[in-house]
């Protein structure tokens, strides 16, 4: 699935016997400007064989040249087809590795009496409960509703650690063709069959539902207006020559019209479309739409979670700060044991740091102790030993109250303490029991190593970067310094995000932002690119028009570099093809009308033999460029990131001035080469 070779013995053999397929006209009316190429080339078949059937030239070597013409035409017809079956056919060959998940997989249908039948997973509709064991496949997309299991997601990521799914929470959905590997999980089909996220990757990789995107509508109009140009040019261009008494044979005309319409680029177009789709799905983002993948090329504001995308998200305990008169040893003391039956990250990296500091206490002793879990409401956890002790660590705001509650006392240093830790990037948790405070526990949330640079890659974009964080103001203002974000908004509530993204879009501005949750779904259909991730909630993957697969948070930022790199190479290789036309005319034009007009000569700069060869010269380049213009097309233009209007001379400045040098010395070489054959011939 992420081979990442160009062109192999399979995707070449199949291309180029797509290429051929292609050529039906019902095909070829799909890309105006190479049906126009294709036209060109019925016409100059038919005068090779009927030379006078337009009344053109039917001297001695008309038809060995009208039959040179139409070789070539064919020849670049055939290229254009090869370039957008070559993309085409790497996506087929991933389409193939994705459907070897799905091919005879069975599913354990649960019925009404809480049995299992055994049914081919094509039968599953949505709504179903299957009951997915050890080596089971899953068989279509769902949610866990029961059970506690560890996926291989590999099939569809390539990633070989597989991720535990369980039931409620954000990590309860499962995808079509994943593997459980151990334990079990009762799954409730969410999909219907055939439209798992998995059949959306084979459709969208086999291009059987890609469809143009608005750049792509809008070039396409460009391409097919200037062909129409150039066509009213051609047409009128044969009275005018027959006026001026030079004889202009029809293949010599459909040969200027063919060098002159934006033949590089009509055949290259759609390849592009493809290569840019293909290099989502190779990244293991599933696009619902190709005007998705173009959307992140006009990214402008990137709203971005802090927990797990700027930092890894599990608060380590990094220190134990006492308060009033107590000690650390104290501190660490109650720490632990209102951490010892709290299995979240936080509660036990607490009891990993105390037993480095050489604080150790026998669980046993506290097995029948209740436990009291942390709650939204409350903000704490802790225990109620038996002695009428009552240990907590929690939220300041809220430990403060407890400890007032009981007629306690607040320290004068604990505010600072709090402080301390917040301007750090860290989380304070304050402990205490009863109406005692004792210190507060640092815990610490580290920013992802690398981060500061790629968000300096993005301000150089254009890009504006927002942190949401439910952290504290103080907190959030740190960890934004440090990762280097443009701005952050403290205390963010799910409306928060939605308000933020519609304010920068009312300004006109693309909006990108990731998320898994349900809570995240609103803003994530909201945004104009709404990366969701494949662990999350099914409500987030339905409301996001892309779906990470590795379910990387940060993964948004390559997918906006790949949007923009997919909008370069459309530009870079347009401007390559119409400055092409330029060096074409003076190769082209001289030679129609040197003869009669002997003045014409002075514009053959190229100093090309005669005209016929001219004439060959400039179209076999036309034809020969096109291919060799595809691993461009494919593998895109590199992309740097750098201000619009730098990146725009960058472009003119290499496919601009480039687009008119290589032709100029290409069909000079080629000229040098046809000369001396079309001499041998008598077609000179």
């Amino acid at each position: 699935m992420k081979n990442k070779k160009l062109l192999t013995k399979d995707i070449l053999k199949t291309s180029v016997k797509d290429s051929i397929i292609k050529l039906n006209p019902k095909s070829m009316a799909k890309n105006p400007v190479m049906f126009v190429v294709e036209i060109g080339f019925v016409i100059t078949l038919l005068l090779t064989f009927f030379p006078d059937l337009f009344g053109g030239n039917v001297g001695g070597n008309a038809r060995a040249y009208n039959g040179i013409v139409s070789f070539i035409l064919l020849v670049t017809v055939l290229f254009a087809n090869f370039a957008e079956a070559v993309a085409e056919g790497r996506g087929k060959a991933q389409a193939e590795s994705l459907k070897k998940t799905k091919k005879d997989t069975k599913a354990k249908l649960i019925g009404p009496d809480g049995k299992y039948t055994i049914v081919n997973a094509s039968d599953i509709k949505k709504g179903d409960i299957v009951l997915v064991e050890v080596n089971d496949l899953i068989p279509n997309d769902g949610v866990v509703i029961e059970g506690l299991a560890s996926v291989d997601e590999s099939a569809i990521t390539g990633e070989s650690a597989p991720v535990m799914k369980e039931a409620g929470g954000d990590f309860s959905s499962v995808t079509g063709g994943t593997k459980v590997v151990s334990d079990y999980i009762k799954v409730e089909i969410s999909a219907a069959s055939g439209e798992s996220f998995l059949d959306k990757m084979i459709s969208l990789v086999e291009g059987a539902s890609r469809q143009k995107t608005p750049n792509e509508i809008a070039l396409s109009t460009l391409l097919v207006s200037l062909t129409i140009i150039f066509l009213i040019v051609i047409t009128a261009l044969y009275p005018m020559a027959s006026y001026s008494k030079v004889n202009i044979p029809i293949s010599t005309l459909v040969a200027l019209l063919v060098c002159l319409i934006p033949t590089t680029i009509g055949g290259l177009l759609s390849a592009i479309g493809i290569a840019g789709m293909d290099r989502v799905t190779r990244f293991n983002v599933i696009a619902m739409s190709g005007k998705a993948v173009e959307a992140c090329g006009d990214v402008d504001t990137m709203i971005l979670d802090k927990t797990g995308t700027i930092t890894y998200g599990n608060r380590m305990a990094a220190d134990f700060i006492p308060v009033g008169n107590h000690t650390a040893d104290e501190v660490t003391r109650f720490a632990v044991l209102s951490s010892i039956k709290d299995q979240t990250p936080e509660g036990r990296s607490v009891i990993e740091l105390a037993g480095k500091m050489g604080t150790v206490i026998d669980n046993k002793a506290y097995e029948d102790t209740p436990f009291i879990e942390f709650s939204a409401q409350t903000r704490m956890s802790g225990m109620d030993l038996k002695d009428g002790l009552k240990v907590r660590k929690g939220a300041t705001e809220s430990i403060k109250k407890f400890v007032t509650d009981d007629g306690g006392t607040i320290p004068d240093d604990l505010q600072d303490a709090v402080n301390k830790v917040a301007k750090a990037g860290g989380t304070p948790l304050v402990v205490c029991t009863n109406n005692e405070i004792f210190g507060v526990i640092y815990l610490k949330d580290t920013v992802k190593p690398g981060l500061v640079e790629r968000f300096e890659k993005l301000r150089e974009m254009g890009i504006r970067t927002i942190m949401c964080t439910g952290d504290n103001p103080l907190t959030a203002a740190t960890i934004a310094k440090e990762a280097g974000v443009d701005d952050f908004i403290p205390e963010c509530k799910p409306e928060d995000k939605i308000a933020v993204i519609k304010k920068e879009q009312a300004e006109g501005k693309l909006v990108a932002m990731t998320g898994d949750g349900t809570n995240d779904a609103p803003a994530l259909a909201q945004a104009d690119v709404g990366l969701a991730m494949n662990s999350g909630t099914q409500s987030a993957k339905e409301a996001a028009n892309m779906v990470d697969l590795d379910s990387d948070p940060t993964k948004i930022l390559e997918v906006v570099e790949i949007g923009k790199q997919l909008l370069i190479t459309r530009g870079a290789l347009t401007t390559f093809s119409i400055a092409n036309d330029v060096a074409k005319y003076f190769a082209i034009i001289p030679a129609i009308f040197a003869i009669g007009i002997p003045e014409m000569k002075i514009m053959n700069v190229m100093n090309l033999a005669t005209p016929s060869s001219a004439i060959l010269s400039a179209l076999i380049f036309n034809a020969i460029i096109i291919p060799a213009l595809i691993p461009i097309a494919m593998k895109g233009v590199k992309y740097k990131p750098m201000k619009a209007e730098r990146m725009l001379r960058k472009n003119l400045l290499i496919y601009g001035f480039g687009g008119i040098i290589v032709p100029f010395a290409g069909i000079k070489i080629i000229d040098l080469v046809v000369a001396p054959i079309l001499k041998i011939l008598k077609l000179s």
